[in-house]
């Protein structure tokens, strides 16, 4: 079930009129989706904003900002193996 609430806004009235000519246009739905991705734009950039904040977090704790670039194919896979064989060697390590 959906609550919803009555919101009321106010326009010029040239713009009324013009939306008058429309009658088969149902504008509060039209409202309601502007708003929601007016909403989705400020959330986005919020996100934004945090992962600036991390960024900050992280760079102030020692990690070089080059070290957080990407890396192309071949150069993830090595270290991708590398890891691996270290997991390895320490799995084996405590099985013994």
């Amino acid at each position: 079930m959906c609550v919803s609430v009555t919101f009321t806004i106010r326009i010029p009235r040239k713009l009324a009129e013009r939306m008058r000519k429309y009658k088969e246009i149902n504008w509060s739905e039209v409202v309601r989706r502007s708003i929601e991705e007016y909403l989705e734009k400020l959330e986005e950039l919020r996100t934004v904003v945090d992962a600036k904040e991390l960024l900050e977090v992280i760079i102030a704790q020692g990690v070089d900002p080059k070290d957080l670039e990407p890396k192309d194919y071949e150069e993830e896979l090595k270290y991708y193996q590398a890891m691996g064989e270290k997991e390895w060697k320490r799995l084996s390590m405590t099985q013994a």
